[in-house]
């Protein structure tokens, strides 16, 4: 429910009805949904831009053309943004590797799927892996366990599949799981710093023959 306040009077960073809002002044009012997509995609140009201890409220606020009272109100601190920006691109590559696994019953064909969308992740252009993989909060306690929570998730996904093939001891197949997602997260960082001298199907499908080659040739039955 919106409220408005008395005397038609507009909140700080809003401007009043009947007047024109100049070019590069605060921006209408937006549906709360509306908004809170504004501000994080304000904040991932900033974030990526600064680093998180680069960057400042102000700067995000200027980014997205709204007052900082306006940015406080959906998001209380920097740290509480920056964490609602991981979550999102964590919920969205958990998306995708799921997806890629589940994408078909051939188990090469599910390896290549996999490393293909997790080198596309990496190049996409909105630059979520930085603030995923090269945070300047890797060790914080709140950031450090949402990566342990995704690394988890997508390695364990893969040894369910490994065990359910190779008939391996699960504990073995969970620490085949964390080898094959960790080859997909530092060659594909890699191949970024290659700055586009290899095309990203090859490369993908380089590290895919060799995690395929290694994985096929454990036996099916133990």
């Amino acid at each position: 429910m919106v409220h408005h306040a008395p005397v038609d009077r507009a909140p700080a960073g809003e401007t009043p009805a009947g007047q024109t809002r100049a070019a590069g002044q605060r921006s209408a009012r937006l549906p709360r949904d509306e908004r809170r997509a504004q501000l994080l995609a304000a904040a991932q140009e900033v974030f990526v831009a600064n680093g998180y201890h680069g960057a400042a409220m102000d700067e995000i606020a200027d980014t997205a053309h709204v007052s900082k009272p306006v940015l406080y109100q959906h998001f209380p601190s920097k740290r509480e943004l920056y964490l609602a920006l991981l979550d999102s691109h964590l919920s969205v590559l958990t998306e995708l590797m799921l997806g890629a696994l589940n994408s078909t019953s051939d188990n090469n064909e599910r390896v290549q799927a996999v490393m293909r969308a997790y080198y596309r992740f990496i190049d996409s252009d909105d630059q979520a892996h930085r603030l995923v993989f090269e945070s300047d909060l890797i060790n914080d306690p709140d950031v450090s366990s949402r990566l342990e929570t995704f690394n988890k998730t997508f390695a364990d996904a893969i040894a369910r599949v490994i065990a359910e093939d190779t008939k391996l001891p699960l504990l073995e197949a969970q620490l085949l799981g964390r080898g094959l997602a960790g080859m997909a997260q530092v060659s594909a960082r890699y191949w970024l710093e290659t700055d586009g001298n290899l095309d990203l199907d090859v490369a993908s499908d380089l590290i895919y023959r060799l995690a395929w080659r290694g994985i096929s040739r454990f036996p099916k039955e133990s």
